[in-house]
């Protein structure tokens, strides 16, 4: 335990100076120059440096506490450098304001706002997305004083650094510092490359990953994977590790539903083969049938009595943040109109198969499926990759299943912890490979650690390579202070904070008394105005009824007059909007609105929706035009 509060604590150190410092120098762009992307490299030849060491300090018998330093040093420097240096001229993070990044953000400055969970964007409504990572993050924007906006970056680089740190202590406890070190070097790669655009998913797949192995051990009982199950409760349980699988579970439905599902899937999936295990073993006895029975049905409870515990815990846990939405559920709060579910990209058609890619990551992932294939029948972690790899499948193929009802299980958000898995397995392949290869061509550890270095760091610099569309958004955006990283002219947003202090004016409330309808999303991820409506349906929270809002917003647009408008905006069944931003356009006032068109690819269509401007030529609101826009304030 103190191992791995110092491992945060020197993460913490590293992410927030490191991010300060690169913050602190003018970098050229990341899209129009390559200084930036010459210095990330420079930083993760130092990095893995430091995990070298640790692995060698480890070798040599040296203090434990060296190891654990090096390679958290290691791990964290290269979280913090990877994205840090690439995103050092820009306030935003990966994908900038765009896309979903967008309505993260919202989330973001929502929970900034005021430390109570509420909905991101729908007045008076309790959360449906996990707020945990957001919660903590406006507690981070707080405390520096940045607006959230501006926060988002270094509290994701900030996490999944703390999160890489938790995890090589994880590993090197479990596997040793050598192969520790390489292990969350792999997964710490991986997880940059698939998962970095979401960080609260990052930080699920680093400390998720080594978590699977506590998982197997925890419902089996102290025993050896030879002996199978303890039917033990009392003296064969570790009921510190079913704990901190709860808790685990319990930080992932905090976080994100998806990956809760999964990792308690595959707990579940691991409870049958150890039952099945169990059982098997018991009738192999020359014994009499009654002691059979006896002996499965100890077993049996044994697991399922772990695995509920493992889920009281989490339930509690994940209490924290889902009980008001759940409430309202169960006093049968109206609700409709989410589609969270309704996205399916080609990729999400298809099952992931990295292992078969022509690269390193295809290599090392089918090492991994080769040594988990090889070694799951004597090994406990083969048999928890194992289990978890034919979980995801399993889950990937229900997910396509589900597409005939309708809806699917957006199974393709689980290629990061498919990848990780399968790489950390590839690790253990590559370690059994060099025993067989010093045995066969002698003493030649100088060579393949050698080799190995250079393919991490080939991994490793090719990560803002691949994140480059990402990055490139993060400087192409316009920011918060109507500003684009890359100094050309911003765009539309540019207007925001005079619109900010025109809505403060003429209404003379605080940003979260005012509830805004508008199509300009990034204007509530900036500032925390309340929303009419969400962006889409499918970030919108069911409680807010997203399909009824965009019908009355159509019907309002079809108002004769200024007394018929607001007697249609005075019926709404929700509090109704008091600033109105619009696009100004030739045929009036317009609102570029989204539709659910699932299950099409995009699974959004826009439509625009537009007002009459003489609807709001009334003395009961005031008209400013500002740039492309249009604010209307109701007195």
């Amino acid at each position: 335990m103190l191992e791995l509060v110092a491992a945060v604590v020197v993460a913490a150190i590293i992410g927030l100076v490191g991010v300060k410092v690169i913050d602190t120098v003018q970098w050229p762009a990341f899209n129009s120059s390559n200084v930036t992307r010459a210095l990330t490299t420079v930083g993760q030849v130092i990095a893995i440096a430091f995990l070298l060491v640790g692995a060698i300090a480890y070798r040599y018998g040296r203090s434990r506490w060296i190891t654990t330093l090096c390679s958290t040093i290691g791990v964290a420097g290269l979280v913090t450098v990877t994205l840090g240096m690439p995103l050092g001229a820009t306030r935003l993070y990966l994908f900038g304001l765009s896309v979903d990044q967008q309505f993260r953000t919202e989330y973001l400055t929502r929970l900034t706002s005021s430390p109570r969970l509420a909905d991101m964007t729908y007045i008076d409504l309790a959360p449906y997305y996990p707020a945990g990572w957001f919660w903590w993050g406006g507690r981070y924007a707080e405390a520096t004083g940045m607006p959230a906006w501006e926060a988002y970056k270094p509290w994701a680089i900030l996490t999944i650094a703390i999160a890489a740190a938790i995890a090589v202590v994880l590993w090197n406890r479990m596997v040793g510092g050598d192969r520790g070190a390489a292990i969350a070097l792999a997964v710490t790669v991986t997880t940059l490359m698939y998962a970095s655009p979401e960080p609260y998913a990052a930080v699920l797949v680093l400390i998720g990953i080594p978590m699977l192995i506590p998982m197997l051990y925890a419902l089996r009982g102290r025993s050896r994977l030879a002996d199978g199950p303890t039917a033990s409760l009392a003296a064969g349980t570790s009921w510190v590790s079913v704990v901190a699988v709860g808790l685990m579970l319990g930080l992932c439905a905090t976080f994100y539903t998806l990956y809760a599902g999964l990792f308690a899937g595959i707990a579940v999936l691991m409870a049958l083969v150890l039952i099945v295990d169990a059982w098997r073993r018991a009738g192999n006895k020359a014994v009499p049938g009654d002691t059979v029975m006896q002996t499965r049905r100890g077993a049996v409870l044994a697991v399922l009595v772990r695995l509920v515990v493992m889920a009281v815990v989490a339930m509690v846990v994940a209490a924290l943040v889902w009980a008001p939405y759940v409430l309202d559920r169960l006093r049968n709060a109206p609700a409709s109109g989410g589609t969270a579910e309704h996205y399916l990209p080609e990729r999400g058609a298809l099952l992931p198969l990295p292992m078969f890619q022509t690269n390193l990551i295809g290599l090392i992932t089918l090492i991994g499926l080769i040594w988990i294939l090889l070694r799951f029948r004597t090994r406990t972690i083969a048999l928890a990759f194992g289990i978890a790899v034919v979980g995801i499948y399993l889950f990937c193929l229900l997910s396509m299943i589900r597409t005939a009802t309708g809806s699917t299980l957006l199974s393709f958000r689980l290629d990061p912890i498919l990848v990780g898995i399968l790489a950390a397995a590839g690790v253990f392949g590559v370690a059994e490979l060099s025993r067989w290869a010093v045995g066969r061509f002698g003493d030649i550890r100088f060579v393949i650690g050698a080799v190995a270095t250079a393919a991490a760091i080939t991994l490793a610099q090719g990560i803002p390579g691949y994140l480059s569309h990402e990055i490139t958004t993060a400087y192409t955006d316009t920011d918060g202070y109507g500003e684009r990283a890359d100094q050309r002219p911003a765009g539309a947003e540019s207007f925001y904070p005079q619109l900010r202090h025109l809505i403060e004016q003429q209404t003379g409330r605080p940003d979260t008394e005012n509830i805004v309808l508008t199509a300009d999303y990034g204007f509530l991820s900036i500032y925390p105005f309340w929303g009419f409506q969400g962006l889409t349906s499918h970030y919108a929270n069911p409680l807010a009824e997203f399909d009824k809002r965009a019908a009355t917003i159509s019907a309002w647009s079809e108002a004769t007059s200024a007394d018929d408008l607001i007697g249609r905006i005075d019926r709404s069944p929700w509090p109704a909007p008091n600033v109105f931003l619009f696009r100004y356009a030739a045929d009036g006032y317009t609102l570029r609105l989204a539709e659910d068109v699932y299950p099409n690819d995009p699974n959004v269509k826009r439509y625009t929706v537009t007002f009459d401007r003489t609807l709001f030529d009334d003395p009961r609101f005031e008209v400013t035009e500002v740039g492309p826009f249009v604010l209307v304030v109701r007195k």
